[in-house]
């Protein structure tokens, strides 16, 4: 057939709808094989779509649209693509014949010969049609690179295509007027800020993005869903830190990365979770299902929202692994690159509020897990240490838990134990 339906794929068991997010070719453009043409957001993450076949394109779906899996959003017109190879291969034989018999080749043309038409004007058609105003592939690069939109530019072309002198041409154009000085005009006069914020009444309204909808969806699924409790300690960071500043630099050296708190605790977490299997655990209907081995999801803040992805097997892993896994993630996330696969899984998760600021909070459980550590802000502050006053660098730790699998006192335990790797980190690398 020689138009092809473009259909939203299968991104995954879980995924049943996407939002379209934007087109990246305009309607009606003209698209090679495996091109990007849009990108859409998942729950997860954003993804492009790309051009099956080459051709001209049809836009079916809207930017904002919420899409089930299977929807046509778009279609392509494979014989456009041969058309307007014809069409360019014929634009070039009349120019070459143009050359050969002699025109436009400073004044040796005969006199008896009709005079061309202007260089701006669109070679006569009967009819317009699809090629009428469509650039060719090289003309829609040149467009793009000078921000000059195909409907300023009149086309040479066969049937009124604009062609790569065409694009060319429009770009100087557009450069020379970019570059001769405008007459230089007073900024209009504004009232100071104070004015402008006084006693404002603005509002807008904005919808929310899938991964925001997903967020919140699951958050209040866990507020409702699981019997949720918090429990809270502190832990004395002082071995902690004199740890990272002895070991910081031939770390560095070694393996090109930083030490961070958050390999720390995500080893004293793993090391705890095989003792306390409860902790680690996750319901399945009436099931409880038991993990031997620790996939910490790890919180990170995007511009879209939070993403967990996990980190699997932490128990094995060495801190220096750990951290070049973390970089790697939070990257990944902050670009939108994360694959469903890394963000699929994972039996307890930690959140760092403490990069923010935060003091103290109740983190959310992060389902179907049944429990979440918050770490918190290291803050100097006055504690007693052998009948003395001493002034500590503390931290706030907060761990909230499902009630129906783990009980008051294995949620402090499991707290006490981490909270003691922490303080002795000698323990930690000796496993003891």
């Amino acid at each position: 057939m020689p138009v092809i339906e473009l259909k939203i794929p299968n991104l995954g068991e879980s995924i049943s709808s996407v939002t379209f997010s934007k087109w990246l070719k305009p309607n009606g453009s003209t698209v090679g094989l495996d091109e990007p043409l849009c990108e859409i957001e998942t729950e997860k993450a954003n993804q492009e779509l790309s051009a099956d076949s080459a051709g001209k394109l049809t836009w079916v779906a809207q930017e904002g649209e919420d899409l089930p899996v299977g929807a046509l959003f778009a279609k392509i017109d494979t014989d456009v693509a041969d058309v307007a190879a014809l069409a360019a291969i014929a634009s070039s034989a009349g120019e070459g014949e143009a050359l050969a018999s002699g025109e436009g080749a400073g004044g040796n043309t005969s006199t008896s010969q009709t005079p061309s038409a202007p260089s701006n004007t669109p070679t006569a058609t009967s009819t317009p049609n699809y090629a009428t105003g469509t650039p060719s592939p090289a003309a829609a690069k040149i467009l793009a690179e000078a921000n000059i939109p195909p409907a300023s530019v009149s086309g040479t072309g066969r049937d009124g295509r604009i062609t790569k002198d065409d694009a060319v041409k429009a770009a100087d154009h557009s450069n020379t007027q970019s570059s001769t000085p405008q007459p230089s005009t007073p900024p209009p006069s504004t009232p100071p800020p104070s004015t402008l914020q006084s006693f404002s009444r603005n509002e807008r309204r904005e919808k929310m993005s899938r991964m925001r909808r997903t967020i919140a969806k699951r958050l209040v699924s866990a507020k409702n869903n699981t019997a949720m409790l918090t429990t809270f300690n502190e832990v004395d960071m002082s071995a902690v830190m004199a740890l990272r500043e002895k070991y910081q630099d031939a770390f560095v050296k070694k393996y090109g990365i930083k030490l961070g708190f958050m390999s720390i605790f995500a080893k004293a977490c793993a090391k705890a979770l095989l003792e306390m299997p409860e902790v680690n655990a996750s319901l399945d209907g009436d099931d409880i299902i038991y993990h031997d081995y620790a996939d910490i999801s790890i919180a990170i803040s995007t511009p879209t929202g939070l993403v967990v992805p996990p980190i699997r097997n932490v128990e094995s892993l060495n801190f220096a692994a750990f951290e070049i896994k973390v970089k790697e993630l939070s990257v990944k996330a902050r670009d939108g690159k994360l694959s469903l696969e890394e963000m699929t899984g994972g039996t307890f998760t930690i959140t760092n509020g403490g990069i923010f600021g935060s003091l103290m909070s109740t983190p959310i459980i992060n389902e179907p897990q049944s429990a979440i550590l918050g770490m918190h802000a290291i803050k100097d502050r006055p504690i007693a240490v052998e009948g003395e006053v001493k002034i500590r660098p503390m931290m706030y730790l907060a761990l909230s838990y499902d009630h129906r699998i783990i009980d008051g006192s294995t949620s402090v335990t499991f707290l006490v134990k981490v909270k003691n790797l922490i303080e002795d980190p000698t323990s930690l690398l000796l496993d003891l």
